[in-house]
């Protein structure tokens, strides 16, 4: 299947530890995603694994929504989170954040891999590549402190 790979690198005003803590938290993808708007079953039973259920809603013609229940797997090794995301239609994306001191605050090196059907893969790439660049700036606008 075709595979397409996204990056892109980031700069967030808290520490790496706070960074890692918010990427291993599923509650906090709800919104950092724009398309997720809940998450169920979270499981952290395994050391350095945490497994869930996140909610995707789709909108269609500003009417109609459709909620995708998608499993996700997310894998913790030093100050790096690896997801894997198994959704309907045969679509796979594998994402990793790597966090890196940088000055008060933290470089992000996020990397995406989407593999999909031939008919699916540019769509799910430009999809994803809008959620990725989102997922930047909301992670940044949440995690800076207010000054003063």
């Amino acid at each position: 299947m075709p595979q397409r790979v996204l990056t892109n690198t980031f700069h967030v005003e808290a520490t790496p530890e706070a960074v890692f803590e918010h990427l291993t938290t599923p509650e906090s993808y709800i919104g950092l995603s724009p398309l997720v708007v809940a998450v169920e079953d979270v499981d952290r039973s395994e050391p350095g694994v945490v497994r869930y259920t996140s909610i995707e809603r789709f909108t269609f013609l500003g009417v109609f929504t459709h909620d995708n229940p998608i499993k996700v797997t997310l894998l913790t090794e030093g100050l790096s989170v690896r997801g894997d995301v198994k959704s309907p239609g045969n679509v796979r994306l594998v994402y990793r954040f790597d966090l890196a001191p940088d000055g008060p605050g933290t470089r992000v090196d996020d990397r995406l891999e989407i593999t999909a059907p031939w008919f699916l893969v540019g769509y799910a790439a430009r999809e994803a590549r809008k959620v990725q660049l989102a997922r930047a700036r909301i992670l940044a606008e949440r995690l800076t402190a207010p000054v003063g």
